[in-house]
């Protein structure tokens, strides 16, 4: 991993405005519940059973277009989209940003960077 820079992002990390947040940016979201933030993990199940984030809701990437009316959230609802390295959640995010939920963004490094620099008793894993 490279070093983090001020806000948690690796360095030389192409950070997107408007489309991505930081780990820490989440959690503290996560824990105020700022403005009804949402956090969505859509890892699959078997990921999540190794490691998770306690009040994050599920929704696997592939199921994302079927269950996107369990979705609470108005267009401007800051929504959170957790995977295990930032892939997968740039794609949902893009989505959920295309289905009109504008405040969805993708957490940079997933889950991975979310142990590392915000909770490390978050298990890390491997692929």
């Amino acid at each position: 991993m490279r070093e983090l820079d001020e806000r948690g992002v690796p360095e030389g990390y192409p950070f997107q405005d408007g489309l991505e947040m930081t780990a820490r940016e989440a959690s503290e979201a996560l824990k105020s519940r700022r403005d009804g933030f949402i956090l969505i993990d859509c890892r699959e199940p078997f990921e999540v059973a190794m490691a998770s984030v306690e009040g994050a809701l599920h929704i696997p990437k592939g199921d994302t277009p079927a269950r996107l009316n369990e979705i609470d959230a108005d267009e401007d609802t800051p929504i959170g989209v957790l995977c295990h390295t930032g892939v997968r959640s740039l794609h949902v995010a893009r989505f959920l940003q295309e289905q009109g939920l504008s405040g969805a963004r993708s957490i940079v490094g997933g889950i991975e960077l979310w142990s590392i620099d915000v909770d490390p008793g978050v298990p890390r894993y491997t692929k």
